[in-house]
C-alpha cells in the first residue's frame, strides 16, 4: 500500500483487511470530516487526457454493464465511465450475466438508495461464482463514505474494484490492476480532485445531452451529504463549456442540460475573472441549440442578472427547478439553507414578472427533525402560493456524517408518511389545473420515444417540461413537433400532431 500527497489510497497486496480495525491499518479511508476540510489549494485544469496503447486493447473481445444510481451527475459520469471503457476495447451488454466488467455509479442522497445497491452486490456473489474472471467495481458517491468501504470489505468480498467521485480519469489504471491483483483494489481520494477536460463520453443518440459546468457544493445543508462525497465547488472554464456546446450543435443536439450540484454558484471560485452563471448562459443562447436547461439551482445565489438573461427566452426555456425543502422559515434555519420563506417567496415572485409563463418544480422534504404541524402548514401554504407544476417530495432520510443525523428525529413515521400523502394530494390537485390550462392549445414538443406502454403512441416534452403522448410514427423520434392538446392528466398532456416543426 503506497499512500501519495493526493490522498490515494490503493490496496493492492497482503491480507485483506477482514475487520473495521484491520480496514484502518492498511489505509486511510475517504472521510467525510477530511472532506468538509475546503482548502485553498488552486484547483488546476488538465487538457492531456489519454488512453495508452496498451490500455486500449485491454478490454478487446470484453463486454461491460455499467448500472447507475441517482442524479444526472452520475448518469452523466457513467457515459463518461462508458466512453473511457469503450476506448479500452470494451462493448456494451445490456445483459448483466454476460459482462466481463460491471459496475455500479452509486448514490448516497437517501438510505434506501444505498440499500438498492447493497441488495443487487448481494446478487452478484452468484455471477462472480460462476465467472472468477469477472470484475465487478463499485464507484460514486458511496464510495466517498468509510462506513459503505468498510462494509464491502467485510460483507461483500466479491468485489474487487472501489473508486470514488474524484478518479473516474484513473478507470484504466484502475481496472488494469484489479486484472492483476489477487485483492481488492481501493482508490478514493477525500480530497477533491482537479478538473480533467476531453474525457470521452459516450451519449446515446443526438437529442439530448447533458454539459457539466461545475462540480462539488459548498453550501452544507445540515442534511445532505453531497458537499462531502462530491467535494468543494470547482467551475469548468467558461471557454471550455462553450467549446462543448457548441459541438454539440455541430453534432445535431436539439437539447442541453447543463449540469451542477449548484449551478447559480458557477463561477464563483474564479480569481482572474469575474464571471458567473448568467454571464454563461448569457453566451450558450446565442449558440444555434434549440433548448437550453440547466439544474440545480439554489435559491441563495439565483440573482438579478441570471433572471434577467432567462427573460430573454429563444432557446433558454422557461422552465426552472427551484428546490425549496420547506415552507417554514424556522425548519429552513435548521436546515442551514441560508435563506428564509419570505425570501424565497420574493425570488418566485421577481422570477414570474419576468417570466410570465415559467413553469416551476421543486424539492420538498417532510418530516425533518422537529418539524412541527404548524411548520408544515407553512410548507403547504407555500406549496398553494407558488404552484408547482411538479415536485420531488421525500420523507427525512438521516445521513450519518451530517449536523442532522445528530439532530432529534421527534417526528414519528406514521405523521410523516402523512405529512407526506396529503403534500403530494396538494401537489397532483395543482398539477393537474395547470396542464388544464393548456387544453386547446398546440404546444411545440420535442419527440424523445415511443410510448413505453403503446408502441402507436410517441412521447415527448415540451419547453416547460411536460410529458406529451400522442399518435405518430417512429420517424418523430429526435424531431420537433406542433402537437395540439386535447386531454390534460395529472403528470401528462395528450394530444395529436398539427405540423412537423424543422430545426
Amino acid at each position: 500500500m503506497k499512500e501519495t500527497k493526493e490522498a490515494t489510497v490503493d490496496l493492492k497486496s497482503g491480507k485483506s483487511p477482514k475487520t473495521a480495525a484491520d480496514f484502518a491499518k492498511y489505509f486511510q479511508a475517504p472521510s467525510l470530516k477530511d472532506a468538509k476540510q475546503r482548502g485553498k489549494e488552486e484547483i488546476k485544469v488538465h487538457y492531456d487526457f489519454t488512453i495508452s496503447e496498451e490500455m486500449r486493447e485491454i478490454g478487446k473481445g470484453k463486454r461491460y454493464h455499467v448500472r447507475t444510481y441517482g442524479c444526472q451527475m452520475n448518469e452523466h459520469d457513467s457515459e463518461t465511465i462508458s466512453g473511457i471503457l469503450e476506448q479500452m476495447g470494451y462493448t456494451p451488454s445490456e445483459e448483466i450475466e454476460e459482462a466481463d466488467v460491471i459496475l455500479f455509479n452509486t448514490c448516497a442522497i437517501r438510505e434506501n438508495a444505498e440499500d438498492k445497491v447493497f441488495g443487487e452486490l448481494g446478487h452478484m456473489k452468484r455471477l462472480k461464482h460462476n465467472n472468477p474472471n469477472l470484475i465487478l467495481g463499485v464507484c460514486g458517491c458511496m464510495s466517498q463514505e468509510e462506513k459503505v468501504v468498510n462494509k464491502i470489505l467485510k460483507s461483500y468480498q466479491q468485489v474487487d474494484l472501489i473508486f470514488g467521485t474524484h478518479n473516474i480519469h484513473r478507470l484504466p489504471e484502475l481496472l488494469r490492476d484489479a486484472m492483476f491483483s489477487k485483492e481488492m483494489v481501493i482508490e478514493v481520494w477525500s480530497k477533491e480532485g482537479d478538473i480533467v477536460e476531453n474525457m470521452p463520453k459516450l451519449r446515446e443518440g443526438n437529442t439530448k445531452a447533458w454539459v457539466n459546468i461545475m462540480y462539488g457544493c459548498d453550501k452544507f445543508c445540515t442534511y445532505c451529504i453531497v458537499p462531502y462525497t462530491r467535494g468543494k465547488e470547482r467551475s469548468r472554464r467558461p471557454e471550455d463549456v462553450i467549446a462543448e456546446v457548441r459541438d454539440l450543435a455541430r453534432q445535431g443536439f436539439k437539447e442541453i442540460m447543463l449540469l451542477g450540484q449548484n449551478v447559480n454558484a458557477y463561477g464563483k471560485d474564479f480569481e482572474d475573472i469575474k464571471y458567473g452563471f448568467g454571464d454563461l448562459l448569457d453566451e450558450v443562447r446565442k449558440i444555434d441549440i434549440p433548448r437550453v436547461r440547466f439544474t440545480t439551482s439554489h435559491p441563495r445565489d439565483f440573482d438579478d442578472h441570471l433572471i434577467e438573461v432567462l427573460s430573454h427566452g429563444g432557446n433558454l426555456v422557461e422552465q426552472i427547478h427551484l428546490p425549496v425543502q420547506s415552507g417554514s422559515s424556522e425548519v429552513l434555519k435548521r436546515m442551514a439553507r441560508k435563506y428564509t420563506r419570505e425570501h424565497y417567496l420574493e425570488l418566485v415572485r421577481k422570477i414570474k414578472a419576468a417570466i410570465p409563463n415559467v413553469s416551476l418544480s421543486s424539492d420538498i422534504i417532510v418530516g425533518f427533525p422537529g418539524e412541527t404541524d404548524e411548520q408544515f402548514e407553512e410548507t403547504i401554504s407555500l406549496v398553494e402560493e407558488v404552484r408547482y407544476d411538479f415536485a420531488y417530495t421525500f420523507i427525512y432520510s438521516p445521513r450519518e456524517g451530517t449536523p442532522a443525523a445528530v439532530m432529534e428525529d421527534n417526528v414519528p413515521m406514521e405523521v410523516k408518511k402523512a405529512r407526506l400523502h396529503r403534500l403530494n394530494e396538494v401537489l397532483a390537485r395543482i398539477g393537474l389545473e395547470q396542464n388544464k390550462k393548456l387544453e386547446g392549445k398546440t404546444l411545440e414538443v420535442l419527440v424523445e420515444g415511443v410510448s413505453r406502454t403503446n408502441e402507436e403512441v410517441l412521447a415527448g416534452r415540451t419547453r416547460t417540461n411536460k410529458l406529451v403522448h400522442f399518435k405518430g410514427d417512429s420517424s418523430l423520434i429526435g424531431q420537433y413537433v406542433d402537437v395540439h392538446i386535447t386531454d390534460a392528466k395529472t403528470w401528462t398532456l395528450h394530444g395529436e400532431i398539427a405540423t412537423k416543426i424543422e430545426v
